[in-house]
């Protein structure tokens, strides 16, 4: 209730502004993927390292409709996140700004839905550097790979609540390669290839052991 108006809020206020055509309802055949690495795992004080998004059209994922933004290095850039993304220090020392990142972000996905898995964290991530910068949360509509795949497997196995999966382990039970895992561009086209899996073919046959 709050998010939807905020939403609404943020749409009356901006729909004369410069970025009002965000708040447009989409008609176009286009999702965007997106996938943030980040200095953290807190939503409240994590900063993103890098962003990627990709572009999803029918069945097919649009690699070379893609956005690949390597951020400058963060202040909370510690050992334990590079550890998890790989991007160093000095990785990072030429690097966009995040002002620039961010342009580049919402004139790549404008307003078409959003795909993600665990959607919600990226938002919160990107939302934060947004809002203080534009004057608003990303208005797109979106759709969590994560929560799919689940409401599938709940369906397909009758059981009420199965367990949570882990990325890797959901795109091997989809037969969908792993691109690049950690770094934000190719987790953004793993999703996308797990989400066409998903609604395209639906979940896989279960085998006997």
């Amino acid at each position: 209730m709050f998010r939807a108006l905020r939403r609404a809020n943020d749409r009356r206020r901006h729909a004369g502004g410069e970025y009002g055509w965000l708040f447009h309802p989409y008609t176009g055949d286009e999702l965007v993927a997106i996938d943030c690495e980040t200095t953290g795992i807190d939503t409240r004080t994590a900063e993103p390292v890098s962003i990627g998004a990709v572009k999803v059209r029918g069945d097919r994922v649009l690699t070379s409709e893609s956005l690949d933004l390597r951020l400058k290095r963060p202040a909370t850039l510690t050992g334990d996140s590079i550890r998890v993304h790989g991007l160093r220090g000095i990785d990072l020392d030429d690097g966009e700004s995040l002002d620039e990142a961010l342009v580049k972000l919402l004139d790549f996905i404008g307003n078409r839905p959003l795909l993600g898995w665990r959607l919600d964290f990226d938002l919160a991530i990107l939302n934060r550097q947004i809002r203080p910068r534009f004057g608003f949360d990303l208005p797109n509509t979106g759709i969590d790979v994560a929560q799919l795949y689940h409401r599938q497997l709940r369906r397909s196995v009758m059981e009420p609540e199965p367990r949570a999966q882990r990325f890797e382990t959901v795109a091997a039970a989809l037969d969908v390669p792993v691109m690049g895992r950690n770094t934000a561009l190719g987790d953004a086209v793993t999703t996308a290839l797990m989400y066409l899996r998903l609604e395209r073919a639906g979940m896989p046959e279960r085998q006997e052991a």
